[in-house]
């Protein structure tokens, strides 16, 4: 067994490739292995986000790559076409976190009717949500364009979902307006539809490029929209809070300076710009942080209990689903060179905002 997988440099994300990698055939997979096609995946600028943070938060362990290249991790949709575990049955869907590439061999543990993990060693230095495998055959929630949603949007929204929690927990530090970058990003979009519903009080400004402007207004959830040049014209007055979804180290250095320490919480979320890694100084107002999303995780996992956060990120994505249609494009790619396109073009910063990505391997 076969599988291609795409690959980049791990110091030049502009250099990829297309590899063949050997797998075993079904009669040779371990114990309690399954051999998954991967059927679906969606790529968008987070994913840009895992490759530029691969080293630092472990993503490059995930799915091993050839040395000095990597695997980018994506959410999608794989088929098991052939299982040694006695509880997963050929043709079982799952959903969760893949490779780019037409297969995977997952090694299943903690096997129930609603999921199961995967147990393999490399995996194990990261985040548990990383190696969950949901069940989702017979789902409708999963199936067709509501599932092809649910893998653009349904783990970007969690991370909206936990920044919108971390903050009402802190009393927004204070502020009275979010500051949200990138404010044509799928989480930012989540993020200011959370504060713009649910958080009274709170004004939210969204921080875009001109060509982005025009949309981001439609999107409905932001008082304000400044673009990227006229952020000297806010008003440093009010206390503020920065969500930085862009990594743009030119933008958050003119921000803290403009507000100064009405600037109560500066938090770094997304990276979409690879010159924002480091603050070569020091900044006046709140230090920069990052936003760990695991962290968030495991906190309310211990104060709201077994299945607290599912059911409250549930009724949020309820809310939030329907406003997709009409907003959303969904384009398809089949083949390693409409995976390549798209992911050059995610990376140079070409794909519409109004668009989300399905790919798959497979010609």
């Amino acid at each position: 067994m076969q599988s291609s997988d795409f690959i980049v440099a791990r110091n030049d994300l502009a250099q990829c490739k297309t590899i063949v990698t050997e797998l075993p055939d079904g009669d040779a997979l371990p114990a309690e292995a399954l051999l998954v096609k991967v059927d679906r995946f969606a790529f968008t600028a987070n994913n840009i986000t895992y490759a530029l943070l691969g080293e630092q938060l472990k993503y490059w362990r995930l799915f091993p790559a050839p040395g000095g290249f990597g695997i980018i991790p994506v959410w999608g949709f794989g088929d098991v076409i052939a299982s040694r575990h006695p509880a997963v049955a050929e043709g079982e869907r799952l959903f969760g976190y893949f490779p780019m590439a037409t297969h995977l061999v997952i090694e299943a543990a903690d096997v129930s009717k609603r999921g199961l993990r995967d147990a393999a060693a490399h995996r194990q230095d990261v985040a548990p949500v990383y190696n969950a495998y949901a069940r989702v055959g017979g789902d409708p929630a999963f199936a067709g364009r509501q599932g092809d949603y649910q893998a653009l949007l349904r783990p970007l929204f969690m991370l909206s979902f936990l920044v919108d929690d971390f903050l009402a927990e802190q009393a927004h530090f204070g502020a009275t307006t979010v500051i949200l970058s990138s404010a044509s990003s799928k989480t930012a979009f989540g993020l200011a539809h959370l504060l713009h519903t649910q958080r009274r009080g709170i004004g939210v400004i969204g921080l875009t490029s001109p060509s982005n402007a025009a949309f981001v207004r439609s999107l409905g959830c932001y008082d304000d929209v400044v673009t990227y040049d006229a952020v000297d014209k806010l008003d440093a007055r009010s206390r503020a809070a920065f969500v930085d979804m862009a990594g743009n180290a030119g933008l958050r250095a003119a921000l803290h300076r403009h507000y100064g320490d009405n600037l109560v919480y500066s938090g770094r979320v997304g990276l979409t710009h690879q010159d924002g890694i480091d603050d070569a100084e020091a900044l006046p107002g709140a230090k920069p942080a990052w936003f760990f999303a695991p962290d968030q995780i495991r906190k309310r996992a211990r104060e709201w209990g077994a299945g607290g956060i599912e059911r409250r990120l549930g009724a949020a994505w309820q809310d939030f689903a329907p406003r997709l249609d009409g907003w959303l494009t969904v384009v398809d790619g089949h083949g390693p060179d409409a995976v390549q396109r798209v992911y050059l073009d995610t990376l140079q910063g070409r794909i519409p905002p109004d668009q989300g990505h399905m790919l798959t391997m497979a010609e």
